[in-house]
């Protein structure tokens, strides 16, 4: 610890029930190298001297760690540096007896946001993409265009399409101009901190210009067909009407001359029966 006397120093707590049969875990951020103290308690009723006490990062079992009990409450204690990503990681203590118990804690670096939920523009337009890290600085960002499984660098000198803005150390932008359908996909804005590496995707979606007159010419096109369909029944309907219109005169010609023939008959014996009379 004096050799890295210059560092912060960085003090967590765990506590442990005798009875619990759930692993306790709390989460750590760590951007910058930093001198570490963990400490682990818990209490127990039958006697703190059988109880077995280790520690692990990971799989790995550590040495010089310090334990010290007060009444029924035994501590366990472990201090050392973080100074690489190596040296992330997971670190448990372990307080053996009838029941394992275990507390761990796990060192991250510090996570990048952007933004949730797809970002949708135009064909022809240009947007901007963010990613932005709370209370932290990292060291370099990079930008990369999903092709595929493969991520590409976006490389800014190369093409006149891209722009990044490097104005606050907390976040990035990645400007795209002249936008076409090719450029939607997945985009990664990757951070760089002294004590590893986090990434964040940003979803772009790119749509024509047509996509939004979709539903309607939809509708455009379901009132053409019902239009369609009640001009050919009017049609229908009258050329039907006409049709009975003209049988109807047909018949009534018919029955007129029927009644013309009918009275030519019934004055015949008449003219006969007169002439008789006169003579």
């Amino acid at each position: 610890m004096t050799k890295y006397s210059n560092l912060s120093l960085e003090s967590h707590n765990i506590s442990l029930t005798e009875h619990s049969n759930v692993p306790v875990e709390k989460n750590i951020t760590l951007e910058r190298p930093s001198n570490i103290e963990l400490t682990c308690q818990i209490t127990i009723s039958r006697g703190v001297n059988s109880v077995n006490v280790t520690w692990k990062k990971g799989d790995e079992l550590l040495e010089n760690y310090l334990t010290n009990a007060t009444g029924c409450i035994l501590y366990a204690q472990y201090m050392f540096t973080i100074i690489n990503s190596k040296q992330m990681g997971s670190y448990s203590c372990f307080f053996g007896g009838e029941k394992e118990q275990r507390g761990t804690f796990n060192f991250k670096v510090p996570e990048i946001h952007g933004k949730n939920k797809p970002l949708i523009t135009y064909v022809g337009d240009s947007t901007v993409l963010m990613c932005k890290c709370q209370h932290c600085s990292p060291l370099h960002w990079t930008w990369y265009h999903s092709n595929g499984s493969v991520q590409v660098p976006i490389d800014v000198q190369m093409s006149e399409k891209y722009a990044i803005n490097r104005t606050n150390a907390n976040e990035t932008r990645l400007k795209i101009m002249q936008l076409t359908e090719d450029n939607q996909g997945s985009y990664w804005c990757h951070a760089v901190f002294q004590l590893g590496e986090s990434e964040e995707r940003v979803q772009l979606v790119v749509l024509s210009y047509l996509v939004p007159l979709k539903p309607f010419l939809g509708i455009v096109v379901e009132v053409a067909i019902l239009v369609a369909v009640i001009l050919l029944c009017e049609t229908y309907t009258q050329k039907k009407k006409k049709h009975i219109d003209d049988g109807k005169e047909f018949e009534q010609v018919e029955q007129l001359k029927s009644d013309d023939t009918n009275g030519v008959e019934n004055n015949a014996p008449r003219h006969r029966k007169n002439e008789s009379v006169s003579q």
